[in-house]
Order: structure tokens, then sequence, then C-alpha cells
């Protein structure tokens, strides 16, 4: 009798062992790798709102996922082994910041199982990574900045009323920045705006190619780029010297002080837009089936700085002092 208690006791403790480690694994966080290009502000945000979006839906940094967060410091030859590394860490799903680290992700992850959710893509058709605007390819979907250009050269024109020529520097080798020029070539003529376009695909080209738009154009359009927007200090004081206003895509500079305004998508709003899809991922819906987000208007804003507006020898129009869109 003795015996048979103890074996029981011993059974039972065994059984509590057991289920003890079966709870303790089900505890255990999900892995998420994060793949950013480098450390630039308007990507940091979309990281934060990616984690804030996961929160907000049931998955809390610590807690139900951890993150490991990687850049190149945009370098584009570094990626793939950026990409190999996250993946060894075996993660449930792997966020990519920009369309460069998305497409390379796209490729080496195709067929492992790891989903992919992009984001700070401005035009996902164009970069191969999705079909259509319609729905995400194997494995991968995601959240774009695409901006609408419709509403920026809106903007535009009402901070500079007699602009008539646009300069929009951007890199011929980055599939984000010409999709964009062939968006605003379409969209430019109904605003009343002729484009000259300048190719810069070295940072070492910025300030020749800037100051060549002098006398050619009244205002510049800094795009989204992985090449302009990393060096738009570059391009605004470039842009200064040459006597030609700066409406940029990022409102950091002008928050700066050193670029007169911006028309920017939030990207923090772009990072949740992305975080909501994860989310679904991870509760088991296939990435094919989840269409892009692309931001919506009211995710846009104007910013104007006085300080820049001033240095950049530029008045603020009296239709925009009421904008609640001023700093100093």
């Amino acid at each position: 009798m003795a015996t048979t208690k103890s074996k029981l006791i011993t059974g039972l403790m065994a059984a509590g062992l057991v289920l003890a480690g079966i709870g303790s694994a089900a505890a255990d966080p999900i892995r998420i790798g994060i793949a950013n290009f480098g450390e630039h502000p308007p990507l940091n945000a979309a990281i934060a709102g990616f984690k804030a979006a996961l929160a907000e839906n049931g998955f809390v940094e610590g807690k139900d996922v951890v993150y490991t967060e990687s850049h190149t410091n945009f370098d584009a030859s570094l990626v793939p082994q950026m990409i190999a590394k996250l993946q060894a860490e075996q993660p449930k799903l792997v966020y990519t910041v920009t369309t460069p680290v998305s497409q390379i992700a796209k490729k080496a992850l195709a067929g492992s199982g790891i989903p992919v959710i992009f984001t700070a893509v401005t035009d996902p058709v164009a970069a191969k990574l999705v079909p259509s605007r319609e729905s995400g390819d194997d494995g991968i979907t995601g959240a774009t900045d695409s901006q609408d250009m419709a509403a920026v050269l809106d903007f535009t024109r009402k901070l500079l009323p007699n602009a008539k020529r646009v300069g929009l520097p951007y890199n011929p080798g980055e599939a984000n920045d010409v999709a964009l020029l062939e968006a605003v070539r379409k969209i430019a003529p109904e605003q009343g705006f002729e484009v000259v376009e300048v190719g810069v695909d070295n940072l070492n080209d910025i300030q020749q190619r800037i100051t060549s738009l002098s006398g050619k154009v009244d205002v510049i359009y800094g795009p989204t780029s992985n090449m302009i927007q990393p060096a738009i200090a570059a391009v605004a004081s470039a842009a200064r010297q040459a006597g030609i206003p700066v409406v940029n895509a990022v409102d950091t500079a002008v928050q700066e002080g050193f670029v007169p305004a911006s028309f920017a998508v939030n990207y923090e709003q772009v990072g949740k837009n992305a975080g909501k899809i994860a989310a679904e991922v991870l509760k088991g819906k296939d990435p094919k089936s989840i269409a892009p987000v692309f931001p919506a208007y009211e995710d846009h804003q104007a910013l104007i700085s006085k300080k820049a507006m001033a240095a950049f020898g530029v008045e603020i129009p009296a239709s925009l002092a009421d904008c609640n869109c001023i700093v100093e």
C-alpha cells in the first residue's frame, strides 16, 4: 500500500512538472524581427507605431512579444546579412522598414514560413512586393507611406502662390523614387506645375545637383527617398544658397528649423497601420488576403517654420496665417 501511494505521489509530481513545463512554454513570448534600413526619425516613428498597435491588439512588448531590432545604416549591401541574422532567430514575423529592405526580405524569406509585414514603402506594386493595391502576396503585405501628391501640390500652391516649376530630386535606382516621379508627372499639370527632375544617385553629388536647379525651378519638393531624406540638411543648405524654397515630405526638418515647410504623412500612424496588419497575421490570417494599407488624407499634416521661411526670404501668405500649422 505504501509503495502504491508513493508511486501515485511520484506520478502526480511528474505530471505536475510536465504541466508546468507546458505552461512555461505557452507563456514564452512571440519573437518578431525588425529590419530597418537606418536610424532616422520617420523610420523610428514607424517602428514605435508598429509596437503600439500590436500592444493595443493584445501583443504587449516584454510579455506577449519580444523584438530583435537591426539596421544597416542605409547600406543596402548589408541588408541580406541582416535578414539572415533575424531569420536565424526563427521569428514568427519580420517587420521590414523601407522598400529596399522589404524587397530583399521578400526574396530571402520566400518559402520560409516567416511572414513579412512592410512599411515606409511608397509604391509596393511598382516595387513588386504585392501584385496589386487590392491584395498582398505570398507571405507578405504591409502599410505604405504613399503621400497624396495632389494634396501636397495644393498646399505648395497655397504656400507659394506664384510658383510654377517644381524641382524633384530623386534616386533613379530606387523604386520608390521612380514611382513617385511618375505620379508627380501625371498630377503636376492639373495643379498648374511643371516638373523639373534631377537624378541623385550619390550623396556626394547633392550640393551640385540641387545647385543646378537654380533659375530653373520656383520650389523643390523633398520626397520620401532613402537617398534624399537622410541628407535633407544638405539639400536645404544648397537650396537656400540657390534661393529656392523647399517643401519636404517629412516634418522633422521643419521642426528643427532648416526646411521652410512640409506636407507629411504621420509615420507613427503608418507604423500603426502595419502593426494592425501584423496582429491579424499573428492571429492566423493569411498575408496574401490582406490588401496593403495606404494613408488616408487625414494621416497627412502641414507644417511651416517661421525661422526657415525667413531664412529662405519667403513670407507666409495671409491665407495660411490661421492654419494652426506654423512653428517658430
